[in-house]
């Protein structure tokens, strides 16, 4: 059988290094995508130039992320997987007090950055009956203090998936959207600005889901039979449940 081809964006670390890893490794080719280089350079030392191609760029950057596309080697132009996992959290102060350049950014890569980029691929994967995956996240359900725009991008995500699931009915494109909860990779460190002790702090005795997790559930959701489609999953450890309601008193 010819390999198939998957696109992951934020592939230098956590869940879209852990995805690109499963799925160079079994068999399929691998365009990863993410702003560091040296990063990628080890998925490409580990699986080689012919298993994996790496393009560095910012997601936010249009301009930068059209010419990577446009340069794609000839084998690996037929693009049958994107998983859309490059996002971040920004600063877990309440809104009055947040950074709205934080903001922007949020917006600019969990919502701008994808829409464009699935936008660019749509005519290759309705062409390959491919599927797309978008990593979105629980916070766009259940809201918590400090989560505010974070969680409104990710709420974008679960309806823009819904979306699109509308959009190309009858085109045989499978749309997934994907919601783990706590997770324990670098979004934490990045979040709070490198601070390991709130990160240690944060997942202590969870035993949260971990990269690997997301990457067998992505295997799994990538590699049905084609008249199948996993609209939502949404995925917690077993130590975390939603934490309900809270009520000022006297306010």
């Amino acid at each position: 059988m010819t390999a198939k081809t998957l696109l992951v964006t934020g592939a230098s670390s956590g869940f879209g290094a852990a995805i690109a890893a499963q799925f160079a490794g079994n068999g399929w080719r691998v365009i990863a995508c993410a702003r560091r280089a040296e990063r990628l350079q080890e998925l490409m030392d580990r699986f080689g130039g012919e298993r994996v191609h790496t393009m560095a760029f910012d997601i936010r950057d249009e301009r930068a992320m059209r010419a990577a596309l446009d340069s794609l080697p000839d084998e690996f132009h037929g693009i049958d997987l994107l998983v859309n996992n490059a996002g971040l959290a920004l600063g877990t102060e309440p809104a009055q007090n947040c950074d709205l350049a934080q903001w922007r950014q949020m917006i600019d890569t969990n919502i701008t950055a994808l829409v464009t980029l699935t936008r660019l691929l749509l005519p290759t994967l309705i062409e390959r009956r491919g599927a797309i995956v978008n990593i979105s996240s629980i916070s766009g359900t259940y809201p918590y203090k400090g989560g505010n725009v974070y969680g409104g991008t990710k709420a974008f995500v679960t309806q823009f998936s819904l979306g699109l699931r509308t959009d190309l009915h009858g085109s045989g494109v499978r749309v997934t959207n994907v919601e783990p909860g706590m997770a324990e990779t670098e979004f934490t460190l990045v979040r709070t600005g490198g601070d390991q002790t709130a990160s240690d702090k944060l997942y202590k005795g969870v035993h949260p889901i971990t990269s690997d997790d997301i990457a067998q559930t992505v295997w799994w959701i990538g590699n049905l039979p084609p008249h199948l489609n996993i609209n939502r999953i949404e995925i917690m450890p077993v130590s975390q449940s939603a934490a309900g309601l809270q009520v000022a008193r006297e306010s």
